[in-house]
């Protein structure tokens, strides 16, 4: 069932955009040299391997040097939400099969980073959003969850303008990050009968 609804969700993005609008939007992301901007891209895109154990680690010792079982448990969650979010990513990959943009469309899009070849979905951009979703439903704190969706966003541009990713992309990975957290946190509840 969650296959053919992610199969679904899949087809359902390449369809909201046209290629010809989706290509357009990529290309003026992408477009122009800009080497200081580029490489402060690449930057935000591998700051997300960093940033996810740092986030888990970093719940994991609030809640132990407070005392609090319950962000103990967050950082629990956090690590479940980001690696199923990371295994349903890579498996859609290979499963969707779609060949990076810059690979499509040669003359169009300049490749700004070294990638694998599939492109659908976004992968640090899935990670991204994951993470964000874990840390807001953690501390549940505007101040909190602000900057996080704010890092994950750019992290998701990121990949646009080192033209690895098409829009659809990105948006395969913030639906995927932030689902992932939002049933982990569920099926906890349901499982806590909470």
């Amino acid at each position: 069932m969650k296959k053919t609804a992610l199969i679904f969700l899949f087809l359902l993005s390449r369809n909201l955009f046209s290629q010809n609008v989706e290509l357009r939007v990529l290309k003026s992301l992408n477009s122009g040299q800009m080497p200081i901007w580029d490489k402060t891209m690449k930057g935000v895109s591998f700051s997300i391997y960093g940033v996810m154990p740092a986030t888990v680690i970093g719940i994991w010792s609030h809640g132990y040097f407070a005392k609090d079982k319950v962000m103990m448990r967050n950082s629990y969650k956090s690590f479940a939400t980001i690696g199923f979010a990371l295994g349903l990513s890579t498996g859609l990959k290979y499963l969707a099969n779609r060949r990076r943009p810059f690979a499509q469309y040669p003359n169009d899009i300049i490749q700004k980073d070294k990638v694998g070849p599939f492109s659908f979905p976004s992968g640090h951009t899935t990670s991204a959003f994951a993470t964000a979703t874990a840390l807001s439903l953690s501390y549940k704190k505007w101040y909190v969850t602000a900057p996080s969706f704010l890092y994950a966003g750019f992290v998701g541009y990121s990949r646009m303008r080192l033209g690895v990713h098409y829009p659809t992309d990105v948006l395969g990975g913030i639906l995927i990050g932030i689902g992932s957290g939002l049933l982990t946190w569920k099926l906890d509840q349901v499982i806590n009968n909470k």
